[in-house]
């Protein structure tokens, strides 16, 4: 779910950037008055880094566990409450203020969910012990059997 929460978030803030915010009039000496348009990427600059700091967070939230699992909720809380400030402070068209504004909950919504809940989420490759662990940690007895199916001696010791 966080996972998810941070994608639509990111495609929320990156689809907020490339939207008209402003058009305006520029009237040029000895030329015809032209329509300007100004896109998000120009109005708010700030967009663009925040979508792609929360597509980063994804990779981050499937690698790390624990402790820093929540420190990255805390980062992505601080990118959260950073779109919703602009989205709701930067002038512009309702439209994709309004889409940023939504990329900013779905954000916000994930680091609570990682503030809370980080720590009992799974990891990749949390269950992946290396070969050399994982014939520590067999049972005696079951190499023992093996040795003999193997056709080895298990009680030789030379």
């Amino acid at each position: 779910m966080v996972v998810l929460l941070l994608l639509l978030g990111a495609l929320a803030l990156w689809g907020a950037s490339g939207l008209t915010w402003a058009t305006g009039a520029v009237q040029r000496p000895g030329a015809a008055a032209a329509t300007v348009s100004r896109s998000g990427a120009d109005v708010a600059p700030q967009l663009v880094p925040l979508a792609v700091l929360c597509a980063a967070a994804v990779a981050a939230v499937i690698a790390l566990s624990g402790w820093v699992r929540r420190v990255l909720g805390g980062v992505v809380l601080a990118a959260g409450l950073g779109a919703g400030w602009v989205a709701a402070t930067t002038g512009g068209t309702l439209a994709p203020r309004a889409l940023a504004l939504l990329g900013a909950l779905l954000v916000l919504a994930a680091a609570v969910l990682l503030l809370l809940r980080g720590h009992t989420l799974p990891r990749l490759g949390g269950n992946y012990q290396t070969p050399a662990a994982a014939k520590k940690a067999a049972d005696p007895d079951k190499d023992l059997w093996h040795a003999l199916e193997r056709g080895d001696d298990p009680t030789d010791r030379g």
